[in-house]
């Protein structure tokens, strides 16, 4: 796993950025697409809402790209989350790998 100290980017910032600005689409037109509420897609674009399996599938099939792509972004937020939170952080360097605990 490469580590970073810079924050990557999130689906909420990769879906404004990449998808809604350029296209010059609303939210509101997003979650129609989607068959969501907006709600839904202004969750995910201020990072309120994690994308699931589901929803990357429903995402990759809207802007023609791979369900993949979302889901790794989300990895990868949620992996730098974790390692950059004092809690989280404490709770890994706890963990012992099984060849030191036996």
């Amino acid at each position: 796993m490469l580590l970073t100290k810079r924050k990557p980017a999130t689906v909420g910032e990769i879906l404004i950025q990449e998808f809604l600005t350029p296209l010059n689409l609303t939210q509101s037109a997003l979650g129609e697409a989607m068959g969501v509420p907006r709600k839904h897609v202004n969750e995910l674009c201020n990072q309120r809402r994690s994308v699931t399996a589901a929803t990357a599938l429903i995402l990759a099939r809207v802007v023609g790209n791979s369900p993949d792509f979302w889901l790794n972004i989300q990895r990868r937020t949620d992996l730098w989350n974790a390692l950059h939170s004092p809690a989280e952080r404490q709770r890994i360097d706890r963990a012992k790998p099984l060849i030191d605990a036996a």
